[in-house]
This record gives C-alpha cells, structure tokens and sequence, in this order.
C-alpha cells in the first residue's frame, strides 16, 4: 500500500497538536502534588493530557491512509515542534548540538519518506 498524502499531513498536524501537550505539562508541573483532587484544578495539567489525547485521535484515522514503517517515523518532528515552542512559550534556549539533533530528525524523516 502506498501512504497517502493526507495520511502525512493528518499525522504532521498530529505532531503539531500532540507537541502543545508537553508545553502545558511543563507549565502545570510547577503546581503538581500527588493529590488528585488539587490536580482537577490543574488546567495546564489537565490540558496538557487533552492534547495528548487529541493527537492520538488524529494519528489514528491516518494509519488507514498509508503504511506504518513510512507515518510512525514521522511523529519524531514533534521533538522539532516541541523544541521550537519551547524557545518561544517557555523562553528556552537551543544552542548548536541541539539545532544539529533537529537537522539529524529532518535528514532522517526525509530519507524514510524518500525509501517508500
């Protein structure tokens, strides 16, 4: 079977959505506690999950559109996603070895994408 076009972009789109999840995690760990009542409070925690939710439900439907050695590898660019929101959402900074890691994540989803 040959993967559909849209099968990548449901699952580039679910990169995308899926990397906001570890965003709001970092943001709700500051008020983190092991009491279950006080995290239902917890909206950055509890959105954070929501996310993961969400992209889980959009990489489902994307598998029926192509073959799963060609579409899992590409949920590794939401480490380029997450690593691009964290400099903007948490002020984070990348230096060189981190900017080549992202470099090495595009050369790698553009070789399986090139190989099927």
């Amino acid at each position: 079977m040959a993967t559909q076009l849209w099968a990548v972009g449901l699952v580039l789109l679910g990169t995308l959505v899926g990397s906001i999840g570890p965003i709001l995690l970092k943001k709700g760990s500051g008020r983190f506690s092991f009491n279950p009542f006080a995290q239902l409070r917890n909206r950055a925690l509890l959105g954070g999950i929501l996310f993961y939710v969400l992209s889980s439900l959009i990489f489902i439907p994307a598998l029926r559109g192509g073959e799963l050695s060609v579409l899992y590898p590409l949920v590794s660019v939401g480490y380029i996603w997450v690593s691009l929101l964290s400099m903007k959402f948490l002020h984070e900074k990348m230096g060189g070895l981190k900017w080549l890691g992202i470099f090495l994540i595009i050369i790698g989803v553009s070789l399986i994408g090139l190989g099927s």
